[in-house]
């Protein structure tokens, strides 16, 4: 089976979504967020032949590949994924998935991503942006001794980022940039640049819960990473590379949009208890991975009969939400491949 039924399956799910539900948004914009990750690849010829064998410290060299996705971090559903060498880096990867963005679509970007090409080829279709901008760029260092907490600027191209634009084919005009200053509770100052320059519908003080919506992007990697078990392939081949990958990621959407609906119904009943309670995710993944099998050997009624099912056992499995409670990054490294703490989503 060609993996790109699953690239067009997954497409559909999204406009599918987006015309029968009720999307959740910020300020009227769709939210995204973009990033990136690294996968573990069986160790079979074909496969180190395509993606490459990589170096890893400490560690045998291994086959690895890059993953990017655009994921809408409210709605919890990745827009467009793919996946690579690992030789092609974040920003390659970035300029591809653009082309599933929609007009007046908000793209949160960290700071791996910000460049000038970057930028251009953003307007092109369309989108606003809010991004995190390295302390080196001089824009960036001059707008920080000003001590100001926002200001406007017009980003010139640099020699190389010309280049680029050539490239690709935008123009190298200057872009109107708003900074905006954020200070951390850890007394870190970061600086973003967007191109939401109404003041009045977006304020100063909205900016630091905005560039945190980005956060989820980084943690629907551990789901797909512990709980769908991405990086536990299934064949010796390219092809099944491909075929796994997109195909995980498929039911994963699957999964976020039945519990999406039953999300809504939860939180127009509420009437647990103690705490505010949410969909348990790993138990959704886990009932809708095998129904992708399904989809192309049931009849459309049965297909509608079983989806029903899975949404009311869905919408009856849920988990406490404790608020106040905060889970500090550990940048240790862990050798573990998988997590005695999460549950395997099958």
């Amino acid at each position: 089976m060609k993996y790109e039924s699953f690239i067009e399956l997954n497409r559909y799910l999204i406009e599918l979504f987006e015309k029968s539900f009720k999307p959740i948004t910020w300020n009227g914009l769709r939210l995204i967020a973009i990033d990136g990750t690294l996968l573990q690849l069986p160790k079979f010829k074909e496969i180190s032949d395509h993606f490459g064998i990589w170096k890893v410290r400490n560690a045998d060299p291994c086959v690895m590949a890059r993953a990017s996705q655009l994921f809408d971090p409210l709605n919890k559903l990745s827009i467009s994924s793919v996946i690579t060498p690992k030789s092609i880096d974040e920003r390659d990867h970035a300029a591809r998935l653009f082309l599933n963005l929609m007009p007046n679509d908000l793209v949160l970007l960290d700071r791996g991503y910000p460049a000038f090409w970057i930028f251009k080829l953003l307007s092109v279709f369309e989108a606003h942006f809010c991004a995190r901008l390295k302390s080196n760029w001089k824009d960036v260092q001059k707008f920080l001794a000003s001590n100001k907490r926002e200001t406007t600027i017009n980003l010139f191209a640099t020699p190389n980022s010309m280049r680029q634009c050539l490239e690709i084919g935008v123009d190298i005009r200057p872009i109107k940039l708003r900074l905006i200053r954020i200070e951390l509770d850890s007394g870190e100052i970061e600086v973003l640049g967007t191109t939401l320059m109404n003041k009045r519908d977006f304020p100063y003080e909205v900016f630091a819960d905005l560039y945190h919506n980005r956060w989820p992007v980084e943690e629907d990697y551990k789901y797909v990473k512990n709980w769908i078990e991405m990086e536990n392939f299934s064949g010796k081949t390219v092809l099944s590379v491909y075929q796994d990958f997109y195909a995980r990621f498929f039911s994963k959407n699957l999964a976020s949009i039945l519990a999406f609906d039953a999300r809504e119904n939860l939180r127009e009943a509420g009437v647990k208890i103690k705490y505010e309670h949410q969909i348990n995710f790993a138990h959704a993944l886990s009932k809708c991975k095998n129904v992708i099998p399904l989809i192309f050997q049931r009849t459309r009624e049965k297909m509608i009969e079983l989806i029903r099912d899975i949404h009311d056992l869905i919408s009856r499995t849920t988990e406490p939400v404790r608020p106040g409670r905060s889970f500090p990054r550990n940048h240790k490294t862990n050798r573990r491949k998988y997590y005695l703490n999460y549950k395997r989503a099958s």
